[in-house]
């Protein structure tokens, strides 16, 4: 069977190809990738599929009905791409590029959909197959996505949890995606930290920075207290917890004669637990607030949950190792929780999966060096991997998918009861209230 599911990915190499280059070549930030889901989607649409879209959001579903009893797996690729304005293919207007392997994701979605549609490989299968392309994987442009929830398009700022929220993987049992790596073998690691995103509004009050500085309160200056306090507090962090906390500035002032009196960080605080990040971020917060009470000035920490802490479940790796070994690749294992968190953390919270990867890119992931370099491995190769996976899962009746989920243990019950716990972490507003004698802090 293998080599029949490798020559049926191998017949459509040229789309493959075509739909790296041209996701490669129209990179779109999350929640905006209107050119990327109409491609994908068309391509889908092409081949015969019925497609499920989100709506007011890119991205789509198909199911595969085998028509034979069995579980439902489902099988995801990401659209959007990621801001370095220094990457010499990135759009230059917005900064975008896919420096993080997504078009590579979906151009090897491409292969998997084309290679489902031939009967010899779909007859061997039993339950139903989901193909999902899903947006905003990475946790950028936190502003615009909080925007977004605040005129209700988004309750989340991960596009995973927000399908998960808008109902699309209710009837799911189990699922996968492989991420390009620069690896190069096909691998996977232990599993990976989740994260809480951060919007920290510093408010001043403005004033003539040389005529009367005495009048106003310097937002910039208690944002960089607070930047420092951060540093000082690092230490405090356990290394068992993988606590990782790197702010930007994302608006520092608007005039060099006045003295600033907003100024916006974005950041993270990520962990290797949920446990973990509450007690980081509650850290975090206290020296944010004690930057802006030295000053005088006030500070609204908008936090917002942003992805599960996550293990891949073994039982899967073990399968996905087998299944690049049965396909002629290498694979590497690494018994370590990555200090990079994805949503696909937000999956593993409900459901038995995982996130392993493939080779075919090269330089520094996320950096001015990244590039997909070979794409019979990072595209076509990844495609094939990936549907020899899925035939050992659903092959004889889904044997080994049924005892995979029978044998697997998740953190929470249902989907919905995973949500109301995230909303768990959502926190905003000013942490001072000044009074004429004194201040009350809230962190």
């Amino acid at each position: 069977m293998k080599n029949v599911i490798k020559n049926a990915v191998l017949s459509f190499k040229k789309d493959v190809y075509d739909a790296q280059d041209y996701i490669w070549a129209n990179p779109e930030t999350g929640y905006k990738e209107i050119k990327t889901s109409k491609y994908m989607a068309d391509v889908f649409e092409k081949l015969g599929y019925k497609l499920n879209f989100a709506g007011n959001i890119p991205g789509f579903y198909t199911e595969i009905d085998t028509g034979r009893e069995g579980p439902e797996v489902l099988i995801l690729a990401e659209l959007d791409s990621l801001i370095n304005t220094s990457h010499p293919d990135c759009d230059k207007v917005t900064g975008a590029v896919h420096c993080c392997g997504h078009s590579a994701q979906c151009a090897a979605m491409v292969g998997i959909a084309s290679a489902l549609t031939k009967k010899e490989i779909l007859d061997t299968l039993s339950g139903k197959i989901m193909l999902c392309l899903v947006p905003a994987e990475e946790l950028i442009e936190i502003e615009y996505r909080n925007e977004l929830i605040k005129k209700g398009v988004i309750k989340y700022l991960g596009g995973k949890a927000e399908f998960m929220r808008r109902g699309f993987f209710d009837n799911v049992d189990l699922a996968f995606m492989v991420h390009t790596s620069t690896s190069d073998k096909f691998g996977s690691n232990k599993g990976g930290v989740g994260c809480l995103a951060k919007n920290v509004l510093y408010k001043g009050v403005s004033s003539h920075a040389g005529g009367s500085p005495w009048n106003g309160v310097n937002a910039l200056y208690a944002a960089t207290q607070g930047l420092s306090a951060i540093n000082a507090i690092r230490e405090t962090f356990k290394e068992q917890d993988v606590i990782r906390v790197h702010p930007i500035i994302t608006k520092g002032g608007g005039a060099v004669n006045a003295i600033p009196d907003d100024v916006t960080i974005e950041s993270y605080v990520r962990g290797s637990s949920f446990e973990a990040i509450k007690s980081a971020n509650k850290k975090v917060n206290r020296a944010l607030t004690g930057a802006a009470l030295s000053l005088g000035a006030n500070v609204d920490i908008n936090d917002t949950p942003g992805y599960a802490p996550y293990i891949n479940n073994e039982r899967l790796v073990k399968l996905y190792e087998q299944a690049v070994i049965d396909q002629g690749y290498e694979f590497k294992y690494n018994d370590v929780i990555s200090s990079g968190s994805t949503d696909m953390g937000d999956i593993m919270c409900v459901m038995p999966a995982m996130h392993p990867n493939c080779p075919g890119s090269i330089g520094i992931s996320h950096g001015e060096d990244y590039y997909v370099q070979n794409k019979d491995l990072a595209c076509v190769g990844s495609a094939i991997v990936q549907v020899q996976l899925l035939y050992e899962l659903l092959k004889d009746g889904a044997k080994v998918a049924k005892e995979i989920i029978e044998n697997s243990t998740v953190q929470f019950g249902s989907i919905k009861e995973y949500l109301e716990y995230l909303d768990t972490f959502n926190s905003q507003g000013d942490r001072i209230e000044y009074f004429e004698d004194g201040a009350k802090v809230k962190l």
